[in-house]
C-alpha cells in the first residue's frame, strides 16, 4: 500500500441529519483511506499513535484547535514525552490527553488497541465475544469484557425524534422473549428458576418499535403488560402513527392515541401490508448475536447487547469506515466505570 492510498482524511457529509444530538458539533464526517477501508487497513493504520493522534485530534476538534475539555480554553501545549496537554487557566484538572472526556477515560489500554476493538464491535455482524477480542489484540478476557461494554455505551442511541407521524411510515411493535429453555437447563438449575420464576422459567423481554424502512427502537421491560409498554411506545412513536402489531397486540392497544392494525400469526403472517416481519427479521439477528456469539447473558446487562444491535441495523447502510466513524462521533461525554457494569 502507498503512503498516498494510506492517507486518511475527512469528508464532508450531508447524509446524517441535522439533530444536534446525532451531530454534537453541527458537521458530518467521513473518514476514508484509499477507496474501500478493511480492518485490516484500520490495525495497520493505528498501529502508530501519531496515527492515533491525528484522528482523535480531528475527531474532537475538527477546527484543529485542541481546547481543554475541563474548561474549554485554547491556552494549551502538548507534552510529546508524556502524550498529554497541559491547560494554562487555573482549575484542578490542569492535564488532559485524547482520553479524557470518552469513554476511553482512564483506561491503561492504549488507543492503538482501543480503536481496531472499537472497529471490530461496530461492523461484527453478529458481534464479537470478549474471548475473541482478548486473543486478537492480547488483553485478558476481563479487560476485553470490560471494554466491549464500554464501547457498545457508545453504541446506544439518543435523540428526541420519534418514529412514524406525518409523512412517515407503518410502525411495527412486537416483543420477545430472551433467555435459555428450560429444557436445556441442568436439573438443580432448572429447579432454581422453577421456584423463583414459575414453569415459565426466567426470560427477559424486548419491546421493539420500527419505522418501515427507517431505524429501530428497543427496550428490555419487566412485564409484558400495558402499564409497562404504553409509556415507551408513547416516548418513541409519533401520536396518529399506524402501527402494525400481533394479535397480543389489543392487551397494550392506544386507540384515542394511534391507528392500530393487527395480524394474527396463527391464521396468516401478512395480510395486505399489515405484518410484523420487520421486527421478526430483527428478532432473528439479535438472537443470532446473543446465542450464538455471546451464548448465555445476564438478564441485567440484556439492555447493552440489545442496543448494539440495534446500532448496526441501524446503520446498515454504511461501509465498514463510516460506520466506524461514525460510532466514534459518540464516544465524547460518555463514561462507564467498571463499579457500574459489574454490580
Amino acid at each position: 500500500m502507498t503512503s498516498h492510498s494510506k492517507r486518511w482524511w475527512w469528508k464532508s457529509r450531508t447524509d446524517f441529519g441535522d439533530n444536534i444530538l446525532d451531530i454534537p458539533d453541527h458537521k458530518a464526517y467521513s473518514l476514508i483511506v484509499s477507496e474501500h477501508a478493511t480492518l485490516r487497513d484500520a490495525i495497520l493504520y493505528f498501529a502508530e499513535f501519531e496515527h492515533c493522534k491525528e484522528f482523535m485530534v480531528d475527531l474532537r476538534w475538527p477546527d484543529g484547535k485542541v481546547k481543554c475539555p475541563e474548561c474549554g480554553s485554547e491556552k494549551v501545549c502538548y507534552l510529546a514525552k508524556n502524550r498529554v496537554w497541559k491547560c494554562y487557566a487555573t482549575h484542578p484538572k490542569p492535564r488532559f490527553t485524547l482520553k479524557t472526556g470518552t469513554i476511553f477515560e482512564d483506561s491503561p489500554i492504549p488507543l492503538e488497541k482501543w480503536l481496531p476493538a472499537v472497529w471490530m464491535l461496530l461492523n461484527c455482524k453478529n458481534g464479537i465475544s470478549s474471548w475473541e477480542l482478548h486473543r486478537a489484540i492480547g488483553v485478558t478476557q476481563k479487560t476485553a469484557w470490560f471494554m466491549l461494554h464500554r464501547i457498545r455505551l457508545a453504541m446506544q442511541s439518543k435523540t428526541f425524534n420519534k418514529l412514524g407521524g406525518e409523512g412517515g411510515s407503518e410502525v411495527e411493535v412486537d416483543e420477545t422473549f430472551v433467555g435459555g429453555k428450560m429444557k436445556n437447563m441442568h436439573r438443580s438449575r432448572k429447579g432454581e428458576v422453577q421456584k423463583e420464576y414459575g414453569q415459565k422459567g426466567a426470560k427477559a423481554i424486548v419491546l421493539g418499535m420500527l419505522e418501515r424502512g427507517g431505524t429501530v427502537r428497543t427496550a428490555v421491560i419487566e412485564e409484558r403488560t400495558k402499564k409497562a409498554m404504553q409509556p415507551i411506545i408513547r416516548e418513541n412513536v409519533e401520536q396518529g402513527s399506524l402501527i402494525c402489531s400481533d394479535e397480543f397486540g389489543p392487551a397494550w392497544s392506544m386507540d384515542s392515541e394511534y391507528t392500530h392494525e393487527f395480524i394474527n400469526h396463527l391464521e396468516a403472517h401478512v395480510r395486505d401490508n399489515i405484518h410484523t416481519n420487520g421486527m421478526e427479521n430483527f428478532w432473528s439477528l439479535l438472537k443470532r448475536t446473543v446465542h450464538g456469539t455471546y451464548v448465555a447473558v445476564e438478564p441485567f446487562y440484556l439492555f447493552r447487547y440489545v442496543d448494539e444491535q440495534a446500532f448496526r441495523y441501524n446503520n446498515r447502510n454504511m461501509d465498514d469506515l463510516q460506520r466506524f466513524v461514525f460510532g466514534m462521533r459518540h464516544i465524547i461525554g460518555r463514561c462507564l466505570t467498571y463499579a457500574e457494569v459489574d454490580r
